[in-house]
């Protein structure tokens, strides 16, 4: 399964390909900082960036996982330009919905290259 398979739009000429990412406040303040347009670099303990394919699957992180360890939990929405994805194979690292894209952290200037548009917050919990 590629990534073009799931929500693809037409942004500008560009096919974009929408994606979610569960996130704490700390990382959250960090895209803020950065005009909601990246995301940032990786702790050294953070090899991979992990967006996923599905808002249910980021939901389920944000309010079970990261309100439970950070206080807070949010799920971002972004488009990403849909031929620069396909570089990244899909993983499903669980149930058949379970699936994210595995961005080594050392490509991630490259990957917030090609977001098109920005950064979007479309559920919060606490």
């Amino acid at each position: 399964m590629s990534p073009t398979s799931t929500n693809a739009h037409t942004t500008t000429n560009t096919a974009t390909t929408t994606l979610w990412r569960p996130t704490g406040p700390v990382e959250l303040d960090l895209v803020r900082a950065l005009d909601w347009r990246a995301w940032p670099p990786r702790l050294p303990e953070q090899p991979i960036f992990y967006p996923v394919l599905n808002e249910d699957y980021a939901t389920r992180i944000a309010r079970d996982w990261n309100v439970k360890h950070d206080g807070a939990g949010f799920v971002t929405r972004f488009e990403v330009d849909t031929r620069f994805l396909a570089r990244y194979p899909v993983r499903q690292a669980g149930g058949e919905t379970i699936l994210e894209l595995w961005v080594p952290a050392e490509e991630l200037d490259e990957f917030n290259a090609h977001i098109v548009g920005r950064i979007e917050v479309v559920r919060a919990f606490r």
